[in-house]
């Protein structure tokens, strides 16, 4: 079991208050708070002296060790077999735009890319730029929009021996939906197209498992699980060697470094591994990659609590809609609300001034949003929840929603 109070005593910024009262932060899902170890790791990095790479000095080989602590971490939570299989960028996103770009060297104008509009636009947006630079096509495919949840088996049917990628979400950064990604990137071998997958939303709520996957590549960013603002890709060994990366011309040759263009933040990469650490820190086993799945598990436990207290609070709450998943399963702590007769953004300052943080808009899911309707209307308001969130806040959040309703 989670002990609640010990993880919220790691957190500094759990302990604002605004007009006397404590901050809620229920806007997880646009990034969370970071633990005391993270701020250490990076102000520790700062006040020794850093250098960058290949100096013959030892703050140079200082900053080497942080770089490779840190790809060592990034594999551990990814399940990797290999530290150089994890790349470092500025953020997802960007690493994403960096894969297209190379990818789309080796498509030809025929060849198709299929996405899911489930997905945050970062995983639509930058393959839709990638196969226009190669006259590719991109076929989107449609999740549920009653249950919330997307089939593996539609994006099967999408597949032709023209697929040369698929792009699909672990969970969805709207509506909390959880994917069978293992099936899309099954779908996707059988087809004989790579699989990107999206882990920005769920690695903060459950275990990654690269090999369990049986994907070619998978990203996230680290302020999304505790640490700093720095995106990992996950990149099978030989398709990181294989593919021509898009670099200046003293840049390595070989993967990780040929991925990664110009000098990183290391201070950024002490944090991620700080990240890690705090992680693994929270459950028991031989070595991190079994600490941290054990750690997820009591995560995952405490999470379904507090999405149990908050659909049962809600559900008393007539004038609120919850749009995704029904219950508990198969979805992240992530809601996606509407209150009747009340715009999103109004909903969100108010919360807002009551010291409940949340989102409001479409929060970079375009097509989610479209699909509900509601794009071009102000999108919905986004309540999420962390394992640093307590049952007396979700509380909190249900009695304002209430009170929102008129």
């Amino acid at each position: 079991m989670l002990d609640t109070s010990a993880v919220r005593s790691r957190f500094p910024a759990l302990s604002r208050t605004l007009d006397g009262l404590p901050v809620v932060y229920a806007d997880g899902p646009g990034g969370t708070q970071v633990p005391d170890q993270v701020i250490a790791a990076m102000s520790g990095y700062l006040s020794r002296g850093g250098s960058n790479l290949g100096g013959s000095f030892v703050t140079s080989e200082e900053t080497m060790a942080v770089v490779a602590d840190a790809r060592t971490a990034g594999a551990d939570l990814f399940g990797a077999a290999r530290p150089d299989e994890i790349v470092f960028g500025q953020n997802m996103t960007s690493l994403t735009l960096t894969l297209g770009r190379a990818l789309a060297r080796t498509w030809r104008p025929g060849d198709e890319i299929v996405c899911t509009t489930l997905d945050h636009d970062a995983n639509v947006s930058s393959w839709m730029q990638a196969a226009g630079e190669a006259g590719a096509a991109v076929r989107l495919v449609d999740f549920d929009r009653e249950t919330g949840r997307l089939d593996p088996g539609a994006v099967a049917a999408a597949l032709t021996d023209r697929t040369r990628l698929v792009a699909v979400t672990h969970a969805s950064n709207a509506i909390g939906t959880v994917v069978d990604v293992a099936a899309v990137a099954e779908a996707a071998g059988a087809a004989g197209a790579l699989t990107f997958v999206d882990a920005v939303h769920y690695a903060p709520h459950g275990i990654i498992d690269v090999a369990r996957i049986g994907c070619d590549f998978l990203a996230a960013s680290a302020y999304k699980f505790f640490g700093p603002h720095t995106g990992l890709l996950y990149g099978r060994a030989d398709q990181l060697a294989a593919i021509d990366a898009v670099r200046i011309r003293p840049a390595p040759g070989e993967p990780p470094g040929k991925w990664e263009s110009g000098t990183q933040s290391f201070e950024s990469l002490a944090g991620v591994a700080a990240a890690v650490d705090y992680l693994a820190s929270l459950g028991e086993g031989t070595d991190r990659r079994s600490a941290l799945v054990s750690a997820m598990e009591r995560i995952g436990e405490h999470e379904a609590a507090l999405s149990a207290r908050f659909l049962e609070g809600v559900a008393a709450v007539p004038a609120v809609t919850v749009h995704g998943v029904a219950g508990v399963l198969g979805r992240t702590p992530t809601f996606a609300v509407a209150v009747e007769g009340r715009s999103a953004r109004s909903v969100a300052e108010e919360l807002g001034r009551d010291g409940i943080f949340v989102w409001d808009g479409h929060y970079y899911a375009l097509e989610v949003m479209r699909r509900l309707g509601v794009l071009d209307t102000g999108g919905l308001v986004r309540i999420g929840f962390v394992h640093y969130n307590t049952l007396d806040e979700v509380d909190r959040v249900v009695e304002a929603l209430a009170l929102r309703r008129r």
